[in-house]
């Protein structure tokens, strides 16, 4: 993040990592909002533009999914590191400035 902002904003907490796993867990909201969506879907021209709108969000996740494990970010094969992870995204989130 740009110092002269995070200064401006209080942030200087805020890490990468912090921010890829909210967008992640982002990523992974908007599959399940379409997917639930396609299944009340009342006609068969909404349930394509909505299926389509899903296959993007499914590529979308894969994309940030790889990007974070290529980077160290995310390890979802390995849940002690993960864990490990997790705790410290959590005391930063923690001393983030509310």
């Amino acid at each position: 993040m740009n110092t002269i902002l995070e200064h401006m904003t209080g942030l200087q907490t805020l890490t990468d990592d912090v921010i890829a796993m909210d967008f992640l867990m982002n990523a992974k909201s908007g599959v399940r909002n379409y997917a639930m969506a396609v299944t009340e879907c009342a006609t068969p021209e909404i349930k394509q533009i909505l299926m389509k709108q899903l296959d993007e969000a499914i590529d979308s996740h894969e994309k940030i999914t790889n990007y974070m494990m290529q980077r160290g970010l995310y390890h979802p094969y390995h849940i002690p590191e993960q864990i490990k992870l997790d705790l410290k995204n959590i005391q930063t989130a923690m001393n983030t400035p509310s």
